[in-house]
């Protein structure tokens, strides 16, 4: 297994995951399209992969431009292997390199992403979007809990 910075030629098996999720599952696939994929990937912030021997298992994609996680999905056949956690960590890690102090993302009330967030030290800050909870993380407890 190996995390790495994604690539255009990974996109469409990111794609592929997106649209496979059991949670967060897009309403309208269309919404999400190879382009942005490659505007968030290759100029508003950076992705990450988890490579196995049988392909792409996940990715990451942080935005440097809206200080947001724009994206962490697990291909449902590889649930349960740390591969969130371990692109989580490579994601924060670089996203605070890069001199930020603050991130945020959106996810659904009530689903196992909401629970990976805040067992990793995320803290809820009210409703995004379609009411989704909106989490943040200061780069000082990412320190912390790092230690």
């Amino acid at each position: 297994m190996l995390i790495r910075t994604a690539t255009p030629a990974d996109i469409p098996s990111m794609m592929q995951i997106r649209l496979a999720v059991r949670e967060n599952v897009l309403s309208n696939p269309d919404l999400v399209t190879e382009a942005d994929c490659l505007e968030f990937i290759n100029r508003r912030g950076k992705g990450w992969v988890c490579e196995t021997e049988e392909g792409i298992a996940g990715f990451a994609i942080a935005d440097l431009q809206d200080d947001n996680i724009w994206a962490l999905f697990i291909a449902p056949e590889y649930e349960g292997r740390s591969i969130g956690r371990k692109l989580h960590d490579t994601m924060l890690g670089w996203y605070f390199e890069q001199g930020k102090e603050q991130v945020w993302l959106g996810t659904a009330p009530g689903t196992r992403a909401a629970d990976f967030y805040r067992k990793a030290g995320w803290r809820e800050s009210g409703l995004h979007g379609n009411n989704e909870i909106k989490f943040e993380m200061t780069r000082e407890r990412w320190l912390g809990n790092r230690s």
